[in-house]
Parts: structure tokens; sequence; C-alpha cells
């Protein structure tokens, strides 16, 4: 006889449940990295070695290159710019300081780092995956696609830099602060008896 377990309820299939299994410890060893900046970004780093490696290797791919070069420009830009834009949002309260007697507000990327990381580290994997199917090698002068993409990042970071200037903010920040308090200003001075 046929075991019937409910009007609602479907059998899981293997490959549904091999593939929510995965999915858990992918997202598992991923929240594990976030705290490791530095080691996340040299694996990236590495993946990209890879990749120029096998483009360097194969003379070709140059499109799949390029594309990959506007995607990460694109990426950067997100992650430099602030999460509310001040040229687009009216002022409600949430909007980056632009006198020095505003109230200081934190920088919120619109892009954060761990997204951004993981977003350029996919990027490198699918680019290197497409360098084995012969469909995306399409022939070009590499060399005008290259100094076409150094242009666009040029007058792109030109743009952003320009933006943060005029509403001043630095979407870099290089550790903690610190500020000299009392005791140091005390051993900064002075005294003389005469």
């Amino acid at each position: 006889m046929e075991e019937v377990v409910g009007d609602n309820a479907s059998p899981v299939t293997p490959l549904a449940k091999w593939r929510n299994d995965f999915s858990r410890a992918f997202q598992y060893y991923l929240d594990r990295s976030a705290p490791h900046i530095t080691r996340r970004w040299l694996g990236t780093l590495a993946a990209a070695a890879v990749y120029v490696l096998r483009v360097y290797y194969v003379q070709g791919f140059y499109v799949v290159s390029y594309g990959l070069g506007i995607y990460i420009l694109n990426l950067l830009i997100g992650f430099m710019s602030p999460k509310v834009d001040p040229e687009l949002e009216a002022l409600d309260g949430t909007s980056l300081p632009t006198k020095d007697s505003d109230e200081f507000r934190p920088f919120i990327r619109r892009l954060p780092e761990f997204k951004c990381w993981y977003a350029i580290t996919k990027a490198f994997c699918v680019a290197f995956l497409m360098t084995f199917f012969s469909v995306f090698d399409v022939p070009v002068f590499w060399p005008i696609l290259f100094f076409y993409w150094v242009f666009l990042f040029i007058l792109t970071m030109k743009r952003q830099i320009t933006h943060m200037i005029k509403y001043r903010y630095v979407p870099f920040n290089i550790g903690k602060q610190s500020y000299a308090g009392k005791k140091s200003a005390e051993g900064a001075k002075v005294h003389r008896i005469d």
C-alpha cells in the first residue's frame, strides 16, 4: 500500500536535499570567513592571478576580461559611494554632513565590503569558467579594449572623487583614530621653573 503523508506535503527528492545541505554548508563557511578580511582578499587576489594566467596562457577571451573589468569598476563605485546619495535624496536626517556645524554621521556604503568581496570573487570564478568555452573567445584587438577601460576608469574615478570632495566624505577608514587625551596633552607641556 502507498503511504499518504498529507495534502500539502511533497516528497523531498535526493537532489533537492543535497542542494539544501550544500547551500547550508556553503553559507556556514561564508559566514565564518566574514571577520577574516585580509585572508578573504588574498584568496580573491589568488583567484584573479589564476584568471590572468589563464587568459595570458590561451591568448584570448579579451572581451570576457573587458566585461569583468567593467563589472569590477561598477562594484568599486558602489563600494565608494554613500548609501544615501546627497545629490538625489532630500535632507531627511540620513544624509552626510556638508558643513562643519553639521552633526557627524558615519559613512554607510551603498555596497558593503563583504558583498563587494563576494561579488568580485564570484565574478573571477565565472570569468575563469567562461575561458573554457570557445564561444566566449571573440577575436578583438585587445589594446583598444584595454585603453577604453582605462579611459572609463579615469573618468569614473574623477567623477567619484569630485563627488567625495563636494560632499566631504571619505569612504575609507584606516584603523581606529586615536586622539590626544589629557595625559598626552599634559606630557607635551614644558614647565619651566625660573
